[in-house]
């Protein structure tokens, strides 16, 4: 997951707080899986999933996602 500003991790609930086990990254799910077009509540769900199935080929595929994003997507911004 993206760090949290602490500004917002004060407005997390317990179940918000969960996305913090992991230590923070530069990209996620989030990012590369619908961005504005989720709820807060959708990216804490691809956080939580994440942290679930973590594994060095995850963080492949997402890598590899988020350079797809960048490079040819309207919502890269």
């Amino acid at each position: 997951p993206r760090p949290a500003l602490p500004r917002e991790v004060e407005e997390y609930t317990n179940y918000d707080k969960l996305r913090l086990r992991v230590i923070p990254g530069c990209t996620g799910l989030w990012q590369v899986g619908g961005r504005n077009d989720l709820s807060f509540h959708e990216m804490v769900q691809l956080d939580l999933l994440y942290i679930k199935q973590r594994s060095i080929l995850f963080d492949i595929k997402i890598i590899l996602k988020t350079v797809k994003v960048l490079l040819g997507s309207k919502d890269a911004f």
